[in-house]
């Protein structure tokens, strides 16, 4: 496994990120696995050198969080993992229980603690933007958190590139700790962040570690089209797939990675990834795997190589998209 800085911070992470929302309760989405099934995933990254680990207080109402804690308790260094969780939506219906409000951030931060059973979190991140919080307010909060050694560094997630601009100068205006790196929505077949996002994050030396590096397994080589919805329990149970790969060019892509992977002799997984990695700005994608060989197929990507030649025949069926995953 390679290890690299998150952006300009002096954080070391893997270049691949374990999402844990695939862990937790099956009762809350059904390709969700239970602790029983979760566990080998965590150990089998950890033995491979995987030390970054992203959850969120929302996936399984929370029950991620407590396995993420569970397993990297058994299985890993707590001195050398760096544990990523997020806030912003809701784990119940009410007031005050979704957005960044002073409240909210205190009391999400104070409730990921206790379900991961740690006294600090390496990576807090906003899982969206609050327009309907003032900035400062947002912003104090995480400070805060930082001061009183609740949360060691902050990142954010899918936002504008004029927002997350605005973020950034004001915490430099006020002193108050800054955003390391950005989550975003990033992969072969939505590049919309690299007109503005990603070069903003190459500027000021922001980690970008994408979510859907995959496009939700659309990039996997597992489905026979993009309507595709019996090849695995997660294409027939996830609305967002529909929602955010709908386009008839989003096939064109899939079709010539998968031309590319045969090239190759490689899994499409392990080249749309080694896409990724190459890209300058790219910190590490948080892949998701539900399979043991997924995972393994995502930690044998770092090695991968690609040409100048193989990157641009993978770039060229790209269509512009509406900005989606905000």
């Amino acid at each position: 496994m390679e290890y690299v800085q998150l952006g300009r911070s002096g954080l070391q992470v893997s270049r691949i990120c374990l999402g844990c929302m695939s862990y937790g309760s099956p009762e809350w989405r059904p390709w969700v696995l239970d602790e029983a099934n979760s566990m080998p995933f965590f150990r089998r990254a950890v033995e491979a050198g995987i030390n970054f680990f992203d959850t969120a207080n929302m996936y399984s109402l929370g029950k991620s969080e407590e396995l993420t804690g569970k397993a990297l308790r058994e299985y890993a260094k707590r001195d050398e993992v760096v544990i990523a969780t997020k806030v912003f939506f809701p784990l119940e219906k009410g007031p005050n229980r979704q957005g960044l409000s002073r409240k909210q951030i205190q009391q999400g931060c104070e409730a990921s603690l206790r379900r991961l059973g740690v006294d600090c979190i390496d990576l807090y991140q906003i899982h969206r933007y609050d327009p309907k919080t003032p900035m400062d307010e947002i912003l104090s909060a995480l400070d805060l958190l930082v001061t009183q050694g609740k949360v060691r560094y902050l990142g954010a997630s899918s936002m504008f590139a004029w927002q997350f601009a605005r973020c950034l100068s004001r915490s430099e205006q006020r002193g108050w700790s800054a955003f390391v790196s950005m989550q975003n929505h990033y992969n072969l077949v939505y590049r919309e962040e690299e007109r503005e996002m990603i070069p903003l994050c190459e500027e000021l030396g922001i980690g970008v570690i994408p979510w859907s590096p995959l496009a939700r397994g659309l990039l996997s080589g597992t489905r026979s089209s993009l309507k595709d919805r019996e090849s695995t329990v997660r294409a027939g149970n996830d609305a967002l797939s529909e929602y955010l790969y709908r386009d008839p060019s989003d096939w064109d892509v899939v079709e010539r990675l998968t031309a590319v992977a045969k090239q190759r002799g490689d899994a499409p997984a392990q080249v749309a990834l080694a896409w990724l990695l190459s890209r300058r700005a790219v910190t590490a994608p948080i892949i998701g795997a539900t399979r043991l060989e997924h995972l393994d197929a995502a930690i044998a990507a770092v090695d991968l190589t690609l040409t100048d030649e193989e990157i641009a025949e993978l770039e060229a069926p790209y269509r512009p998209h509406p900005v989606l995953g905000h």
